[in-house]
């Protein structure tokens, strides 16, 4: 089963800040829970002048106890316990075009939910021309916008494992039997469609939990940029890198798993 969200936005700032704040947006007040940010690669191509990144995040995370009492006990074992989880990012830059695309996915409990979040920024065209005009000009200061598009995307394969493993042995059985002619009003038949059924809806409702609590967290994600990026226009590099400082000694007194690794 496969459940999609898109959403579209705009932040009041120009694309050059907003890019920049895109890589120092971690940690701020509303991404606490972010506890390491560590950069795989990245390299700049110098043919078609393009800068890609590839990051692992450590965030404090859990799945939601909604989606939790839907599992069987059990199946998570002690992973549902430890309170993190990674998340992958890859982006690409182009600066002369002004564009840049995201992707990031969670790399835990991929059998439970899968989400795969694609972000396209962009300069509006009346932007891109005004800067053309003014000699490529387009400081943190000055006035713009940058156009932000998110698509979502949801997979549960929950039961999907089970369910196969179910039918290749109802096929074994069938063989090891015989085809006769009241095989068509055998029980398992039947019993499959049921359970193919149930982990279908199963799998629709890990979907929609996922996606009302994807929906909470693109909230939180523009409201942390902003404040990086207010901090940029106020006072520079400067204000980020100490506003930085300030949310992380926020997170070490906090009590969380700082103490605990």
């Amino acid at each position: 089963m496969v459940k999609f969200y898109e959403s579209s936005f705009n932040y009041e700032y120009p694309f050059p800040a907003v890019t920049l704040a895109y890589f120092l947006r971690y940690p701020n007040p509303y991404a606490k829970h972010v506890l390491s940010t560590d950069v795989i690669d990245r390299h700049f191509d110098a043919n078609n002048q393009r800068l890609y990144t590839t990051r692992l995040h450590l965030k404090r995370s859990k799945l939601p106890p909604a989606v939790l009492k839907l599992l069987p006990k059990g199946i998570l074992g002690s992973s549902s316990d430890t309170g993190q989880s990674f998340i992958l990012e890859k982006s690409v830059v182009d600066a002369k075009e002004g564009w840049m695309t995201t992707e990031t996915k969670n790399l835990e409990w991929t059998g439970v939910l899968s989400v795969i979040e694609k972000q396209s920024y962009r300069r509006p065209f009346q932007d891109m021309e005004l800067g053309r005009l003014e000699g490529g000009r387009s400081g943190i200061g000055n006035l713009g916008t940058t156009e932000v598009t998110t698509s979502t995307t949801f997979v549960s394969r929950f039961g999907q494992g089970s369910l196969r493993a179910a039918r290749k042995k109802t096929e074994i059985d069938s063989s090891a039997q015989g085809m006769t002619a009241d095989a068509p009003d055998e029980n398992p038949p039947r019993k499959g469609f049921l359970s193919s059924w149930s982990t279908s809806s199963l799998q629709r409702t890990i979907e929609a939990i996922g996606m009302r609590r994807t929906r909470e967290a693109l909230l939180k994600s523009k409201d942390g940029m902003n404040v990086v990026l207010e901090r940029l226009r106020s006072g520079g590099l400067v204000e980020v890198l100490e506003g930085m400082r300030r949310d992380r000694e926020a997170m070490y007194a906090s009590d969380g798993p700082w103490r605990r690794t």
